[in-house]
């Protein structure tokens, strides 16, 4: 029996046995040294005895060209799409070069898709919904890109929601691309480059492209002016001091839906959707020639759902016949341009040194009382202006 250990041991001559282990033992207390690492129970990475034989070096990311992301996009696949956004949202003056020079080429092969915008009060159920009709549009072979504005962190100005874990069914589904932004503070809670985001996203494929905004109470009118169908989703029984932000944008909303229209809910979520129908019967319609009404949901029994989608179509159809859907894109593409120099006009005023050299002087004279707002304004466009 010695001898079969002993030949066990000849064999494995990396073998070691720690100091603590019987002088009469055999190997059960051994433990296997790997070549290249020393330093036995102290040779783990990070502690004073670790060395390896092993070097590890950083995994460069591959640069893409502007013909990479545009035949990537063409070509389905999902990586390329994903980069190509995070090179949209980029402020760095060569990533913007190249996402208007991608932009530019796949304009050609964007515009075929049905774009839905989603608003209400937080806890109403917006992602709730869209999760439910993103997957029931899934399931029947359509294919779903969801852009979830998520609220931006004050500090780091990300995302702190995670829209992704919110919406694990559709993340998970093959035909459909979740896509959760920060808000970065912007008017409404659209990114300013969701626009650019939507066209990558028809580009690549997708048939429906919802969009999420935070609906934390402003005005909504951004997210408005880049969509078909614009839904507001409320809920039955949280009453009016609880829903009262939510007045203004009724009527910018092509339907609302009154959702969590289930268990001991039903009956208020009704009564929600009457009082809701008559106030949209004495508004005037934001989309011409169709007349927005009030619709009961339930994102977690799926109840209406199908009704819901089959509204959406029904409106698409109605527009588009009479002439009045082209229009509004049409119309959305002018602001579109407009509210591009708007922003381009703001940078370059905050971004110009000679701004720069009188701003803090100027803010301290306003801070201290010493000039009106008026004069303040008229200073800093003069230094922009010479």
């Amino acid at each position: 029996m010695s001898d079969t250990k002993d030949k066990k041991n000849k064999s494995r001559p990396n073998l070691k046995r720690p100091e603590w282990a019987p002088k009469d033992a055999g190997n059960e207390f051994a433990s296997n040294v790997m070549e290249g690492v020393t330093g036995g129970h102290d040779g783990m990475p990070g502690s004073p005895g670790f060395t390896s034989a092993v070097k590890r070096t950083p995994v460069k990311r591959i640069v893409l060209s502007t013909q990479d992301y545009i035949d990537g996009i063409l070509a389905g696949n999902r990586t390329i799409l994903a980069r190509a956004i995070t090179l949209i949202e980029s402020n760095a003056v060569k990533h913007q070069k190249i996402a208007r020079d991608v932009l530019t080429q796949l304009l050609p092969y964007a515009g075929k898709s049905l774009r839905i915008g989603f608003t209400g009060v937080p806890g109403a159920g917006k992602s709730s919904t869209i999760e439910t009709l993103g997957h029931h549009l899934c399931e029947k072979g359509f294919k779903v890109a969801v852009l979830a504005v998520d609220p931006s962190s004050t500090v780091t100005r990300g995302s702190v929601l995670g829209d992704k874990t919110r919406m694990e069914k559709v993340s998970n589904h093959k035909n459909a691309f979740v896509r959760p932004s920060p808000s970065s503070g912007t008017l409404g809670g659209v990114t300013r480059k969701t626009r650019e985001t939507i066209l990558l996203c028809e580009a690549f494929g997708f048939e429906t492209i919802f969009i999420e905004t935070v609906g934390v109470g402003q005005s909504e009118t951004s997210v408005r002016s880049m969509v078909d169908f614009f839904l507001l989703i409320l809920v039955g029984g949280a009453g009016d001091e609880l829903q009262g932000i939510k007045k203004g944008v009724v009527e910018l909303a092509d339907a609302i839906a009154i959702n969590k229209a289930d268990g001991d809910n039903i009956h208020r979520a009704g009564l929600a959707r009457l009082e809701y129908s008559k106030a949209l019967h004495y508004l005037t319609p934001v989309s011409e020639g169709w007349r927005p009404d009030a619709y009961t949901i339930s994102a977690l029994t799926g109840d209406g759902i199908d009704e819901l989608w089959g509204i959406i179509k029904d409106f698409e159809t109605q527009l588009k016949s009479s002439g009045a859907f082209d229009k509004r894109r049409s119309i959305q593409r002018l602001e579109w341009v407009m509210s591009m120099v708007e922003s381009e006009l703001i940078d370059r005023f905050y971004n110009s040194s000679e701004v720069a050299s009188i701003f803090p002087d100027i803010k301290e004279k306003i801070l201290g009382g010493e000039v009106v707002a008026a004069e303040a304004a008229e200073t800093l466009l003069d230094k922009f202006y010479k």
